[in-house]
C-alpha cells in the first residue's frame, strides 16, 4: 500500500489490512457535510461506520490518510473497486452542514498537491473522468455510478472551483507550467501593504496621522488582523483566521524592513 508523505498517517484497522487491493486510477473529491478536521473525520470512520475514505481534509489544510492508496475504500460506490481490480482514491473535505461553502485556499492547495502526487505515484491521467469507469480526476456527483442513491456532493461552489481552480492547478503544476508556492509565504503587493498599514493606523486611533509610520509599525502586528476584518478591501477576501494572523506578522516584518532602509 502507498502512503502520501504530505498527510498525517491515521491508519484505520481492520480495514487497512482486510480490504482488497486496488490499482488506483481515479481521484474523486467529496464534501463530508461537516466542519471537521482530518482527525475528527478519522474518528468518525473509526467509531461510527464501516465506510471510509482514503483521505480527510480540514478547513485549515490539515490532511490525514486513513488507508493506503492501493487498498479499497468505500466512499465511491461502484468506483471503489471495479471488476478489473482498478479503483478510486477518495478524499472527504470539511464543509458547512449544507455543503454549500467553497473550499478554503488551504484546502485548494492541499487538493492540488495531493492530485499531483497521485498523478506522479500512480499515473492517474490528467483529465476529468469522461465516463464513470474511465481513469482520471472527478468529484462525487460527476457520475451516478459513484453514488448509490445519488448525491449533490460537492455543492455548486466547489464544483466550480474544481473545474476552474483545482483541476487546472493539478495539471499546471504536474506539467511544470506553474511552480509550487513557497511554504508559509503570502505575497503582499505595495498597494495592499499601504492599505493595510493605513487601516491598522485607523483602527488603533482614528485621529492618528497616517503619515506617522513609526506608530503604524509599532501597532501593525497586534492590530493588522482586526483592521483587516474591519476594512472592506480585505473583509471580502475569504481569508481564514490563520491566514489573517500570518498576514499581520508579514505586514509588521515588511514595514520594519522598509523603515530600516
Amino acid at each position: 500500500m502507498a502512503w502520501y508523505p504530505g498527510a498525517v498517517k491515521m491508519e484505520l484497522q481492520p480495514e487497512s489490512d482486510q480490504q482488497p487491493a486496488i490499482t488506483p486510477d481515479q481521484f474523486i473529491v467529496h464534501s463530508i457535510i461537516a466542519p471537521w478536521t482530518a482527525k475528527r473525520t478519522y474518528e468518525y470512520w473509526r467509531d461510527s461506520t464501516n465506510l471510509e475514505s482514503h483521505f480527510g481534509l480540514g478547513y485549515e489544510g490539515d490532511l490525514g490518510q486513513f488507508i493506503g492508496t492501493e487498498t479499497r475504500a468505500d466512499a465511491n460506490y461502484l468506483a471503489n473497486r471495479r471488476p478489473n481490480g482498478h479503483g478510486a482514491v477518495s478524499i472527504e473535505t470539511a464543509s458547512n452542514t449544507s455543503g454549500t461553502d467553497p473550499w478554503t485556499p488551504a484546502q485548494i492547495e492541499e487538493l492540488i498537491k495531493l492530485g499531483v502526487w497521485l498523478h506522479q505515484r500512480h499515473g492517474i491521467p490528467l483529465r476529468i473522468c469522461p465516463e464513470w469507469d474511465a481513469p482520471g480526476f472527478g468529484y462525487h456527483r460527476l457520475h451516478p455510478e459513484w453514488a448509490k442513491d445519488g448525491t449533490n456532493c460537492p455543492g455548486d461552489a466547489r464544483v466550480r472551483q474544481f473545474k476552474e481552480v483545482v483541476f487546472p492547478g493539478i495539471v499546471a503544476r504536474a506539467t511544470g507550467k506553474t511552480p509550487a508556492p513557497e511554504e508559509d509565504d503570502m505575497a503582499i503587493s505595495d498597494d495592499d501593504l499601504k492599505r493595510i498599514a493605513l487601516a491598522v493606523a485607523a483602527f488603533k486611533n482614528p485621529d492618528l496621522d497616517p503619515r506617522d509610520v513609526f506608530q503604524i509599525q509599532r501597532d501593525a502586528s497586534a492590530y493588522a488582523k482586526q483592521a483587516a476584518t474591519q476594512t472592506k478591501g480585505l473583509s471580502t477576501t475569504g481569508l481564514t483566521d490563520a491566514q489573517l494572523d500570518k498576514l499581520a506578522d508579514k505586514v509588521a516584518d515588511k514595514l520594519a524592513a522598509r523603515l530600516a532602509n
